[in-house]
């Protein structure tokens, strides 16, 4: 009896292969705790990829998980990993039941594998498209192409009642205007929370167009991964493979209101979502407090329900935002809400040494995400000036 499950064994999660009573399986916390830095970084992509599956209840194939952990020891590339998979399916004579999700699961896992292999990014209408495309080529006809019909969904959380999505002739306006208003907005004033609330808040507004047919929730969450790797922050990727499910009913709360039945949009679960994912927080995440109308010993302890009382189970938090580098915290309070030459940043901590400098404090800035350049695809454009990112910002106004 072959079967494909997620298990925890002491707190380590893997994703096993049942196989006639034998177990295997690819412990991606190994790799990513021990592994080497491109093993590390293929093993969360894989990780994530195969994760975001369970939003739509498609698991994976055991062929699927082989051909992971050959990419992952670097065997073969990811473009290779792509092709046996889909070499796989087009070659395959017997069919089973669940053969057709399980080649969606498959093929999709690959294709936001290689997307979140590497850093390339358009932040654009364009570039949400390109994502949708890249994610679902070969899966769906209408990869990459905008709905051109309205849509409901019945949702578990909500009791079989719908998020009311954006209208079919709108999607391509609606999904500028809310780029374009991110794009513009001002993370200079922020503390660490009104950061947190509004890139919720962000996301939550782009999956409510849903502009595609199907696969919003995944392409929403690789955007999401990508964008905030964009702004500075290394992300939390294992929240978006063990709380797919979770951030999915997420989205829909923060997005629902009922007038009739008084309920109002909550956005307070996705906000803690976002505040383990960036923050490093520990708050619980249980799909069963966002059930509408749900049974008494569902519904959120009084403890937990306060928005302005973000509790974690373990009373710790790990701010992501702290550095213990005390080079990169005073680079970055010279910076400040300016754009600064390399000159200018060398007077402003004090420095001649160029190499001491580059080593010691623009590096290091850089490589913790709070620094960015201006001009990020020429390096050494003549006009190059550096600023901070939405994640050094954040921590400017928290440690002014």
């Amino acid at each position: 009896m072959h079967g494909l499950f997620l298990c925890q064994l002491n707190k380590i999660y893997y994703l096993c292969i049942r196989m006639d009573e034998k177990e295997r399986y690819i412990n991606f916390d190994e790799y990513i705790r021990q592994g080497e830095p491109q093993k590390r970084e293929r093993a969360e992509a894989w990780r994530v990829a195969i994760g975001l599956q369970a939003v739509d209840g498609l698991k994976t194939s055991e062929y699927l998980q082989e051909t992971a952990r050959r990419n992952i020891e670097g065997e073969i590339t990811i473009d290779e990993a792509r092709e046996l998979v889909k070499q796989y399916y087009i070659k395959k004579t017997t069919h089973d039941k669940g053969d057709e999700d399980k080649e969606e699961a498959d093929r999709v896992s690959s294709n936001i594998s290689k997307l979140l292999q590497t850093d390339a990014f358009t932040y654009s209408v364009a570039g949400l498209v390109a994502i949708h495309r890249a994610i679902f080529e070969g899966v769906f006809k209408h990869a990459g192409r905008f709905r051109d019909y309205d849509i409901s969904k019945k949702e578990w959380v909500l009791r079989n009642d719908t998020v009311l999505y954006g209208r079919w002739q709108d999607l391509r306006m609606t999904v500028e205007y809310d780029l374009e208003q991110e794009r513009q907005f001002a993370y200079t004033a922020l503390n660490k929370d009104e950061m947190v609330e509004h890139l919720a808040k962000f996301v939550a507004g782009l999956w409510q167009i849903h502009p595609f047919g199907e696969g919003n929730t995944r392409t929403t969450a690789v955007f999401t991964i990508k964008y905030l790797r964009m702004l500075g922050f290394s992300v939390n990727n294992d929240l978006f493979e063990r709380h797919s499910w979770y951030f999915r009913n997420a989205l829909v709360r923060a997005n629902y209101r009922n007038v009739q039945k008084g309920i109002n949009a909550e956005p307070l679960f996705l906000i803690r979502f976002f505040r383990n994912l960036l923050l490093g927080e520990d708050n619980l995440l249980k799909n069963r407090y966002m059930m509408i109308d749900g049974p008494e010993e569902w519904k959120m302890p009084e403890s937990e329900q306060a928005p302005d009382k973000y509790r974690t189970s373990t009373g710790q938090v790990q701010d992501k935002l702290h550095t213990d580098n005390p080079n990169v915290e005073r680079l970055v309070h010279v910076i400040g809400e300016q754009e600064l030459s390399v000159k200018e940043m060398m007077n402003g901590v004090g420095l001649k040494g160029r190499d001491n400098f580059l080593n010691l404090y623009l590096n290091p800035a850089i490589a913790e995400g709070y620094v960015r350049l201006l001009y990020p695809q020429s390096p050494r454009h003549p006009r190059q000036k550096y600023l901070l990112t939405v994640k050094g910002l954040t921590l400017y106004n928290e440690t002014s």
